[in-house]
């Protein structure tokens, strides 16, 4: 499958040379469309759940804010692929270990599903901010992993989050940095942001324009 969405964007990136040196526009294969695709990549403390600078120790305390997972699980039903990227310096810092971090995520999954949705790979970081990996936001090791996963290009591909970190690891990979007003959302709004952010309510909002605009 891998192969033939490379296939894919190859025609695609043929068809746009076409157009560009052309005053006839070539037909778009349609096949093509449908075999991109779809990648959406969320934060998840503040985007997805409620966030906490106390942190978020278990699945109890794991709260999803209001629409967050009717959003993705409508995004998945609608042909998106939605992938996490997270920071769990939680972890190095002794508060949870990689069994609760995990039944955090089984607990999304399994919220999600309950939807009729589906969610995507889930990376996450668990180095503190002093040990110098190449994984922890604002560097973009996560989104690359991610990016190898699925066989894709990040260029344009959306990346949602609410911290300037997130927005400034999305920049260095070339990818859509998004804001959300919720977490550290309305805060981060003060801080000078990478050029061309888009900027959202909540995860329902970009739900919304994703799927029907």
């Amino acid at each position: 499958m891998r192969t033939t969405r490379t296939f894919a964007r190859i025609v695609m990136h043929c068809w746009h040379a076409c157009a560009a040196c052309s005053s006839i526009l070539p037909i778009f294969p349609c096949w093509v469309e449908e075999l991109l695709l779809k990648l959406l990549i969320l934060d998840r403390d503040g985007v997805i759940n409620h966030d906490s600078d106390a942190y978020i120790k278990s699945v109890e305390e794991w709260l999803p804010l209001p629409g967050s997972i009717e959003a993705i699980a409508q995004l998945s039903k609608a042909g998106w692929t939605v992938a996490v990227a997270t920071n769990q310096s939680g972890i190095a810092r002794g508060y949870y270990d990689l069994a609760v971090l995990e039944a955090m995520h089984e607990h999304l999954r399994a919220l999600v599903a309950e939807q009729g949705g589906e969610v995507g790979l889930i990376v996450y970081c668990p180095h503190g901010p002093d040990e110098g990996c190449d994984c922890r936001k604002p560097k973009p090791g996560m989104l690359k992993t991610i990016a190898a996963h699925y066989g894709v290009a990040l260029a344009g591909v959306w990346f949602v989050g609410d911290s300037l970190g997130d927005l400034e690891a999305a920049k260095a990979v070339d990818c859509q940095p998004v804001l959300v007003k919720t977490g550290k959302g309305e805060k981060t709004l003060g801080k000078t942001l990478p050029v061309g952010t888009l900027i959202f309510d909540d995860l329902a909002a970009i739900a919304a324009e994703l799927i029907h605009n």
